[in-house]
């Protein structure tokens, strides 16, 4: 199957659901001529993009709704994205749905998808908005969503988060370090790894806290980050 790599390639296809019948004809054609094809994801967020600045406001979130209802794995990144857009004026209906929707979805790829495009971008745009709604997040009853926690954190924290919020961040994923959930802890132990690669010195200030009461899964995590860390620790030394 060939692959939609370029913006190029993907535009008629936009435009062709655009210019479909209705909602459901426009649903129906971006199912078909886009995510039933391989594209590439930054293919595919720029479609969502241009989807969210195209389509009428009113609109967005019953096409994100529809979207998602049609679980490919497209389908997340497009919506994703139009809800990542959505956050400079509708942040808490985007989180809200970003919860939503990795629920409904219950795989993983779906939560780390969703989880760094919409709670990742929140939290390194807008962090004092949203570590008490990841602090929340942290004590949810469904495993994707504590999940996501961690994989908002790593994305932050790869793309630059300032370290005061790392440091705020940090102490959140150790209040959950003893989860025993294989999911949560693959995506709270990517956090922690990435803190110890880019912030060293955090993980020294809480040594003794994560000696005494992390389990060893999260330990290993965080000597895992620490190996990697000599690379890339000055550039965040301030």
């Amino acid at each position: 199957m060939k692959i939609i790599g370029s913006k190029k390639e993907i535009q008629p296809y936009l435009e062709k659901a655009i210019g479909a019948d209705g909602q459901n004809a426009f649903i129906a054609v971006l199912h078909s001529s886009i995510l039933k094809k391989k594209v590439r994801f930054p293919v595919l967020e720029y479609a969502a993009a241009w989807l969210y600045d195209t389509l009428p406001v009113r609109q967005h979130l019953s096409i994100t709704d529809q979207i998602t209802g049609l679980k490919e794995i497209g389908s997340y990144i497009l919506a994703g994205i139009m809800l990542q857009k959505m956050l400079a004026k509708q942040y808490d209906k985007a989180i809200a749905k970003a919860v939503e929707y990795i629920i409904a979805g219950n795989k993983w790829y779906v939560c780390d998808i969703i989880g760094e495009r919409v709670m990742g971008y929140a939290l390194l745009t807008k962090p004092e908005q949203t570590l008490p709604v990841l602090r929340r997040l942290a004590k949810h009853d469904d495993k994707w969503i504590v999940r996501s926690v961690g994989v908002a954190g790593h994305y932050a924290i790869k793309k630059g988060l300032s370290k005061e919020y790392v440091q705020e961040l940090f102490e959140l994923l150790l209040s959950v370090s003893n989860t025993t959930d294989f999911h949560t802890k693959k995506g709270i132990g990517w956090a922690a790894k990435t803190t110890a690669k880019f912030h060293p010195d955090i993980i020294a200030k809480y040594k003794n806290h994560i000696d005494t009461s992390a389990k060893q899964w999260f330990k290993t995590k965080v000597k895992t980050g620490l190996g990697r860390s000599e690379k890339y620790a000055h550039r965040y030394s301030s």
